[in-house]
């Protein structure tokens, strides 16, 4: 018998890491820790090539 794994796409994957980071080092709940990590990786997938 397979069992199916749940597909888990690079973008839900990176939200994930930034999340876990933003809550290792505050206090905020996991709500607040997913807005701002979707915000975080918003802003570091639109920053231009050269400023990176």
């Amino acid at each position: 018998m397979t069992r199916e794994t749940p597909y888990i796409s690079r973008y839900e994957r990176r939200v994930k890491l930034a999340q876990d980071a933003v809550q290792s080092r505050t206090t905020l709940d996991d709500k607040a820790a997913f807005d701002l990590a979707v915000h975080l990786v918003h802003v570091l997938d639109t920053v231009p090539e050269k400023t990176r």
